[in-house]
């Protein structure tokens, strides 16, 4: 089966430095199979039969941890949950027309609803917000950048971790596991 890894928060300037042909390797030494990153912020996909994709969440921070030094969250998904993300997008007209302002982060746990409508209401600006599952799409029509709706918020809101990756990168994962 194929998955993608997201690595949390890093690469960041000065923060969690990991290189990508590093982490490439930690996975083949762990038996994934054909590990291809993409970009330098911690995105990487490869092939695995004999774990979920909770047990290779923890196999894989376990193992970044002790062989890479850095602590952070891994976020995996099947080729098959990466598609239904793509295909569950419901903002597709941002998609289209800005998708660097699209932004779909993958979470730990599935908030429940009061969790989502809490983090819509604490909106100050004229960001939106849905959530399905294990995934929250985010629109940020004035930037990211300058936003308000930042990950502490939306983690601290929805009451589970997250990373994030832009519309254009969520594509481009899609396209990678399709190789």
């Amino acid at each position: 089966m194929t998955h993608i890894g997201l690595l949390r928060a890093v690469n960041l300037p000065g923060h969690n430095k990991v290189a990508m042909r590093d982490l490439c390797a930690l996975l083949d030494s762990l038996g994934m199979r054909q590990p291809k990153s993409l970009l330098q912020s911690g995105n990487v996909v490869f092939g695995s039969d004999a774990r979920t994709a909770a047990q290779l969440e923890r196999v894989l921070e376990d193992a970044v941890a002790a062989r890479l030094g850095v602590e952070t969250d891994f976020f995996v998904r099947s080729a098959k949950e990466w598609a239904a993300v793509i295909a569950g997008n419901p903002f597709p007209k941002q998609a289209k027309d800005d998708p660097g302002h699209l932004v779909v982060m993958c979470l730990k746990a599935a908030p429940d609803r009061a969790a989502v409508t809490a983090l819509q209401q604490a909106i100050t600006g004229r960001e939106v917000v849905r959530a399905t599952g294990r995934h929250a799409y985010l629109v940020y029509p004035d930037g990211i950048g300058r936003s308000r709706l930042t990950t502490a918020l939306i983690e601290k809101k929805l009451g589970t971790r997250g990373t994030a990756r832009n519309w254009n990168t969520v594509v481009k994962l899609g396209a990678l596991v399709n190789a």
